[in-house]
Formats: structure tokens, sequence, C-alpha cells
């Protein structure tokens, strides 16, 4: 009989597309523009919401927002010829590599950190919405910039390599 994976806290085991999203795409770096949009827009839309939620009302987001096509959004077009993608300019937070961090438990992961409290403001003084630090966390982990799998998790060494955990808030990427 084969032993059932260990997964983080937070995945719980009910829901089979909570457990995929889990499995297959959580933690994983994204330098895709349009997926970088839509789990920005999906993390705002989270707040005060369960993930389980939003991961149900998915489909819906992708409609209403044409697939996540940035060049819909002016803001986030104007990040992209800035920057020459969205992504540049996200990955510039954490100096282009992911964070890996060490996290033994959920109450070990922070709500929001130095790089999340700069790229928040960085998106605000930009004229973005509902992008406060803890947000900004969320799709940080979301998006593979940090890692915050738990360390007995099976997905904890995939996808992403060691970094050094030294700050690096305020290393937007340059043009």
């Amino acid at each position: 009989m084969k032993a059932a994976k260990k997964r983080c806290a937070w995945a719980g085991m009910s829901d089979p597309l909570y457990l995929e999203y889990h499995d297959e795409e959580w933690g994983v770096p994204s330098h895709d523009d349009r997926h970088l949009f839509e789990m920005l827009i999906l993390e705002g839309a989270q707040a005060g919401l369960s993930w389980s939620t939003i991961l149900h009302k998915r489909a819906a987001y992708r409609k209403a927002y044409d697939g996540f096509d940035p060049e819909r959004v002016a803001r986030y077009l104007k990040v992209q010829e800035e920057f020459g993608s969205f992504a540049k300019f996200a990955w510039g937070f954490v100096g282009g590599a992911p964070i890996v961090n060490a996290r033994r438990s959920l109450k070990d992961v922070p709500a929001r950190t130095a790089e999340s409290d700069a790229f928040s403001k960085e998106l605000k003084r930009r004229g973005f919405k509902f992008v406060g630090t803890t947000i900004m966390y969320a799709f940080m982990q979301a998006v593979g910039m940090v890692n915050d799998h738990a360390v007995d998790c099976f997905r904890y060494r995939a996808g992403s390599r060691p970094a050094t955990r030294r700050s690096r808030a305020g290393s937007r990427a340059r043009r």
C-alpha cells in the first residue's frame, strides 16, 4: 500500500481542486505575464474569502477578465512597457530567484515580509488597488517567488533553487 503524500497543512485533503492547486501550481516559479496577472487578480479577490471559494470561481474570473489578458488593463500594461514584462518587474523584488524558506509549520509563515512591503508600496504608487503587503506575500508564494512549502511537504524541493534569505526589498528589476 502506497503511503499518502505529505503536504502543507493548509492544503487540506478533501477538495480535489485545492489539492491539485497545491500539488501542481502553488509555489511553482512563474514568469508568464498572463499567469502572474491572473494570480494578482485572484489574490486580491481572495481578501476576506477562502482560497477554495476563489478556486471554484476561477473559470468565471478568467471569462470576466478575457483570459487574464494584461493588454486590457492599462496600469499593468504600463509596467510591462517600462520593464519589458510584468514578470521582470515582479521578480526584481526577490533578486530574480525564489527565496527558499525552511518553514516547519503554518505558524512559522509570516503574513508579510520586507519584500512584500516594497512590492505592495511600489504597486500602490503606480495606482494598483487590492495590493496590500499581505496580498502581495500570498501572491509571491503562489507564483513561486517565495517557497513556503513546509519542509516536510513533498513539494518543498520541487521547482525552486535555494537563495539566501537576506532582504532584497527595494531591489526592483532595472530596465
